[in-house]
């Protein structure tokens, strides 16, 4: 746990990507490969689920502080993380432990099962014994709470480094349901049999943010032109007579989507395709609301299938016939999917169609247009680019509608998380519902470093309760929020629900007299 400890250390203490980098190499360099593993997993988002009931964390660390319960809330309320209150409340002084993070995590692994009583003493055998840096990373573990500032990328180009592998590479072997508890690091960075996992997919090529100039692109004719879908970015991959659906965010989803399993007896064994996985019924995309019913349910009946059918809006092909085609170009592979959907006709897979502007000046009329078809905006790629991992600048670009906005006050605020964790930088807005304050947000990004350290001042000397680690506040900062979409929501007390809150800027120019109400909610709603 000490050489993690430190990992985690320099990796909170810089923002610089080749600090950062440096620091992982150096740990992969000198660790125990099963440590590495373990780190990989974690670094990499596979961190496992709080094996402990919160309560249960709280509760026995306020017997081990020796300290009342109240105070235990009320340090936590100033801290805003649990697993660092903990940290700070346990006595941690002259302490010295060797325990690996292997075995740490493996007892994490087997502890789901035992008993409250065998909890409370295995927790204590840690306790007890750990450095505060470590007992603080150790609690990170097991409140579910573990994040750090490194990034995917980041992680992939430390290993290429230790390794002296391609960081592309080593994106694509770290993709899929591997388990650290029973994949050694040998195997899961050089073992070249790809039949180990059927599964796997590719790392995802994410487009930028259109932010430079239409000169600067060159000709519009070497540009392929598409919509914007808004559903879930997925890979639907058929080998060895197996179907396997996965999302951007790593997630397999195969269960979720149960009427695309007829396509591996449909589509050639070693086909990998890229697409927008969306709700589409009679001819029509339905909403990204529709698309939330399917895949927040945790049993699919008949009826919420016949209502919400899918589709894939299929743009680009990632494996033919069992070979990685995404070194060819985009215009190469746009041909060959073409091909295979012809082949292979399916109603689940449907071609992204190619929207035709010969002069960037129509360009944005096609943008605006796009709303109006359920879509975010465009995507500009360039017919010659290969299949990249991750977000690159220059040949992907999405250029976006414009968000819709509305003023709102601030009502309640959280401490965030990590480098965050002193601040209140977490916010629920309230807009006016005649004279009553409505919550209908939270939104915790937009803001400049400054900025949350002059709301966070004025937190602390405007709070009027207190509710745990959250506290409400006087009802006087205005800010401009900006989402993605609208929909009616039952269970939201307004009965409206925004997607993608996040705040565009602090209007200090406007009262609180002068924010939105809920009606001019509900005639966005009916102009969408």
């Amino acid at each position: 746990m000490k050489a993690f400890t430190q990992l985690y250390s320099e990796l909170d203490q810089t923002t610089k990507t080749n600090s950062k980098i440096e620091a992982m190499s150096r740990y992969f360099e000198t660790a125990d490969p099963v440590d590495s593993i373990w780190a990989i997993a974690l670094l990499t988002g596979r961190k496992p689920k709080r094996p402990i009931r919160t309560g249960d964390l709280k509760l026995w660390a306020t017997e081990l502080a020796n300290i009342p319960f109240w105070l235990f809330e009320e340090s936590y309320s100033v801290v805003g993380d649990l697993a660092e209150t903990i940290s700070l409340l346990i006595p941690t002084a002259f302490r010295s432990s060797s325990v690996s993070l292997n075995t740490v995590m493996n007892e994490v692994l087997n502890i789901y099962t035992k008993t409250v009583e065998q909890k409370k003493e295995w927790l204590l055998s840690y306790w007890n014994v750990l450095a505060q840096d470590e007992l603080f990373v150790f609690n990170k573990l097991i409140t579910g709470s573990f994040r750090v500032g490194a990034s995917q990328q980041l992680v992939f180009k430390a290993l290429a480094k230790t390794f002296n592998l391609d960081d592309k590479l080593v994106a694509h072997k770290l993709m899929g349901g591997w388990l650290p508890q029973n994949t050694a690091l040998k195997e899961l960075l050089f073992n070249e049999d790809k039949s180990f996992d059927d599964s796997r997919p590719y790392p995802f090529y994410l487009a930028y943010q259109l932010d430079v100039p239409f000169e600067e692109l060159g000709n519009i004719n070497d540009w392929q032109i598409e919509q914007k879908f808004d559903g879930i970015r997925g890979q639907i991959i058929v080998r060895n007579n197996k179907i396997f659906i996965w999302s951007r965010g790593e997630d397999l989803m195969t269960d979720k989507f149960p009427e695309f399993d007829s396509l591996k007896n449909i589509l050639p064994n070693g086909t990998v395709i890229d697409g927008e996985i969306l709700p589409f019924k009679e001819g029509k995309i339905l909403s990204f609301n529709d698309m939330q019913k399917r895949i927040g349910r945790k049993n699919l009946s008949k009826k919420i299938l016949t209502e919400i059918p899918l589709c894939m809006m299929c743009y680009d092909l990632l494996e033919l016939n069992g070979t990685d085609i995404r070194p060819a170009s985009l215009h190469t592979r746009r041909v060959e999917l073409e091909k295979l959907l012809n082949d292979h006709p399916s109603s689940l897979l449907k071609l992204s169609p190619l929207q035709q502007c010969n002069q960037w000046e129509q360009l944005n009329e096609l943008r605006l247009y796009s709303k109006t078809q359920g879509c975010e905006g465009l995507m500009l790629k360039h017919k010659q680019s290969i299949y990249e991992t991750g977000r690159r600048r220059g040949n992907w670009w999405k250029w976006k509608v414009d968000p819709y906005t509305i003023d709102a006050v601030l009502i309640y605020a959280q401490s965030g998380h990590g480098r965050r964790a002193t601040l209140f930088t977490d916010y629920t807005f309230a807009i006016r519902d005649g004279d009553t304050l409505m919550p209908f947000a939270k939104a915790y990004s937009g803001l400049t470093d400054k900025e949350l350290v002059e709301i966070d001042t004025w937190i602390k000397r405007n709070t009027l309760e207190k509710f745990g680690p959250v506290r409400s506040v006087k009802a006087e900062l205005v800010f401009e929020i900006a989402f993605e979409g609208i929909n009616v929501s039952p269970r939201h007390k307004i009965g409206i629900a925004v997607r993608f809150p996040r705040i565009l800027r602090w209007r200090k120019d406007k009262k609180p007299e002068e924010i939105n109400t809920k009606n001019d909610l509900l005639q966005l709603l009916k102009a969408v």
